[in-house]
């Protein structure tokens, strides 16, 4: 499979985004969702998890606060 990180096993691949409520968004402001908008977006939101969790260890802390994105 992808590149595992965290402990909790999460892997580039795995969703922690919402499919349907991602293009029922997208279709509220009018536009249409490519077949590849959704793992585009998870993609993003693994990074961002990620580099929160890396800032949240750098400053001490286990805990990922709203300041750590």
């Amino acid at each position: 499979m992808g590149e595992t990180f965290f402990d909790g096993g999460i892997e580039m691949g795995d969703s922690l985004v919402v499919g349907s409520k991602v293009k029922e968004a997208i279709k509220a402001a009018g536009c249409n969702t490519a077949g590849d908008a959704t793992d585009a977006l998870n993609d993003v939101i693994v990074a961002a998890v990620k580099k929160a969790a890396e800032r949240a260890k750098a400053n001490g802390r286990k805990t990922v606060r709203g300041v750590d994105f």
